[in-house]
């Protein structure tokens, strides 16, 4: 599978997007994936984006479970393969304790539990029929009028294995951020075979990777450090580092930062390098890779970001030949 393109950062203008989707409609790139934005939204930047003659396959990596009813989700996702006329691949995530109770009152009890509720009412209401579903999610007691469109895969964010079994369950795609290939193989792909064992195959894998090419006067740290600082303040995203050998500590960010460097989590180098690296995620059974310039774009700029970001897609597509 071609390698996807995230795009880095929320925006104010769908505009600034626009480069992006160009690059993906070049072919270099096999997807465009946009994050949860609460400036302007990722649905409307997808159909804006449609509009303007940018249809290309897409994902949500991820939009968050507390601010939309699986029927209102299932309804977006589709809009979006019908407006795009490509697949789409709608992955969500639990979001963290604090916004959960912030909108619901309470966190979830049971986050991974909620997350394949609501996952698999996605699925249902996609699916057609009449849906009757309850979980610590949500409640559904309806259905959608039946409709056609391009495959809508949903996903679910997954770093670690309690999440990974129940997205195993549930899933077409688990979608990870920042972890390290052999987390992925030796961790993550035995959960979701785990979970997956009463459907038969378990849910193929997209990963996020940072990224960044090496160039004078960048300094990876920094640049790691400006991607990742708000994951490396996360207790969960940091437990699942410590999980995969990664010292990081929510406390200490700059010191996350620099470990994601040392570890090659935050991959950066010259192109034939970063190429060798990306490889690695392949071997671990990897099926997307998701590059991510967040790093450069917020320290040098989109510009700077897409212009990494297309030599890196070129030198995939050569190694690949």
């Amino acid at each position: 599978m071609a390698p996807g393109l995230l795009f880095p950062l929320q925006h104010t203008s769908p505009d600034t997007v626009v480069p992006f989707g160009e690059l993906v409609m070049s072919g270099l790139a096999g997807r465009l994936w946009l994050g949860q934005s609460v400036l302007t939204e990722t649905h409307q930047t997808i159909a804006y984006l449609a509009g303007r003659g940018i249809r290309v396959p897409c994902g949500l990596s991820v939009t968050l479970m507390p601010l939309r009813h699986p029927m209102e989700a299932a309804v977006q996702a589709r809009s979006l393969a019908a407006l795009t006329g490509r697949p789409v691949v709608a992955g969500y995530g639990a979001a963290t304790p604090d916004l959960v109770r912030a909108l619901r009152g309470a966190p979830y009890h049971r986050p991974a539990a909620a997350a394949a509720g609501y996952a698999r009412a996605v699925r249902a209401f996609l699916d057609g029929g009449t849906v009757e579903h309850a979980c610590e999610a949500c409640v559904a007691t309806t259905g959608l009028p039946p409709m056609h469109h391009p495959p809508v895969e949903v996903g679910l964010g997954v770093i670690r294995p309690g999440m990974a079994r129940a997205a195993g369950a549930v899933a077409d795609v688990a979608i990870t951020w920042m972890t390290p290939p052999h987390y992925v193989r030796d961790t993550l792909l035995p959960a979701l075979a785990a979970g997956a064992a009463g459907r038969g195959t378990p849910p193929r894998v997209a990963t996020v990777v940072h990224v960044a090419l090496a160039g004078p006067g960048r300094d990876p740290r920094r640049l790691a450090h400006s991607a990742a600082a708000d994951h490396l303040r996360a207790p969960h995203y940091t437990d699942m580092l410590r999980r995969a050998g990664v010292p990081a500590d929510p406390a200490d960010p700059r010191a996350g930062a620099a470990a994601l460097v040392e570890a090659g989590v935050y991959v950066y180098g010259t192109p034939e390098e970063v190429v060798e690296r990306l490889h690695g995620y392949r071997e671990a059974g990897v099926d997307e890779i998701i590059l991510n310039l967040a790093g450069v774009a917020g320290t040098e700029g989109f510009r700077a970001a897409l212009a990494d970001a297309e030599c890196l897609l070129h030198a995939m597509a050569d190694a690949d030949e």
